[in-house]
């Protein structure tokens, strides 16, 4: 205990975690899991009390330009269903949002390019003109600086862009030729630049990953230092060259989110989707962990399995616009309620 707790001391004061630190943490489970986690709660109910955060996720389009070959929706995969949404759709999940209570829309996509910057700019500022109050968060992929500018100019408040993994030799496992680690992680400071609040994040037991390659990212994210951190386990997709691929663990899964909240105390953490589909209580679980976040699904029926980025993607029940009834008795049950805010960053705390 005394190891982890000078470890523990490290994570929270160190101006930048000894990657030793991080390996020594990274081998806690049981008790020790358990302690972090109870840790990991206190730091985020200081900040945030013991509301979670609800942001209305709309999948804007399944067609995307990339090979990312653990993505259901890679260029490559020809069973995968197609589908884009209009200006007017996206609009109408706006409004229906809005008459729930939400203050978020994360509108989010592969890199279509019919949805270029200038579509996405006249869509952000045609919600911004309706819905002034309320923020934008992007998450459509790799983009110019000038197209993140437009973006911004627009009216878009948030961005988010997993850096999926910080070594580049496994960045060029997971992605084919063409696109880097680097160019990856340049967006990511080009963002925080244009004034965004930020969101990066990376898988949990990707084909390949080793513990190494998780301080890695640890250690990237120790320098982005960004707003929102996403990290969920890695699951399957069919038609992809990782389909046959085991999932990702849970139980690493919130140990890190517990060493995020932990080392990024104010930061946005949501409990994923894909941890919710993997384990029938990952919401409770990754809330009890650490996180202060949810995105229920407010695409539309018709398109929401076609936006099958992996296999069995739970989109209804609680991870729905239609079952927040559910999602509110769930974390009732674990002393938590749901909270409306926009949740923006905690700048000056």
């Amino acid at each position: 205990m005394k190891l982890l707790e000078e470890s523990l001391r490290l994570l929270e004061a160190a101006p930048q975690v000894p990657a030793a630190v991080w390996r020594e943490l990274l081998r806690c489970n049981g008790d020790d899991a358990a302690f972090l986690a109870a840790k990991a709660r206190a730091v985020a109910q200081e900040h945030y009390g013991t509301g979670v955060y609800v942001r209305a996720l709309i999948e804007i389009s399944s067609y995307c330009r990339r090979g990312c070959r653990y993505c259901g929706l890679r260029c490559g995969n020809g069973s995968a269903r197609r589908y884009r949404m209009t200006h007017e759709e996206i609009m109408d999940c706006c409004r229906l949002a809005a008459e729930k209570g939400f203050n978020t829309f994360v509108l989010q996509g592969g890199e279509d390019v019919r949805q270029d910057d200038g579509w996405l700019a006249s869509l952000v500022a045609c919600i911004k003109a309706e819905f002034p109050d309320k923020a934008v968060t992007l998450s459509v992929g790799e983009r110019s600086r000038d197209g993140y500018a437009m973006l911004r100019a627009a009216g878009a408040d948030r961005y988010l862009l997993r850096h999926e993994t910080a070594d580049s030799g496994h960045y060029a496992e997971l992605h084919p030729s063409g696109t880097t680690a680097e160019t990856r992680q340049s967006c990511l400071f080009t963002l925080k630049e244009l004034g965004y609040q930020v969101g990066s994040g990376f898988m949990v037991g990707s084909p390949g990953q080793t513990p190494e390659h998780i301080v890695k990212d640890l250690m990237f994210l120790d320098r982005l230092q960004p707003h929102m951190i996403g990290i969920g386990p890695f699951i399957p997709a069919s038609g992809t060259p990782f389909a046959g691929e085991r999932a990702g663990s849970v139980e690493l899964t919130l140990l890190l989110i517990s060493l995020l909240r932990l080392r990024f105390g104010r930061a946005l953490i949501p409990a994923t989707t894909a941890l919710a589909t993997l384990h029938a209580n990952g919401t409770e679980k990754g809330i009890l962990a650490g996180a202060n976040v949810v995105m229920p699904n407010v695409t539309p029926g018709i398109y929401r399995q076609q936006y099958a980025i992996y296999d069995n993607k739970k989109s209804c029940g609680a991870e729905s616009i239609d079952g927040l009834a559910g999602l509110e008795s769930g974390l009732r049950e674990i002393g938590y309620h749901v909270d409306f805010g926009r949740g923006d960053y905690k700048y000056n705390i």
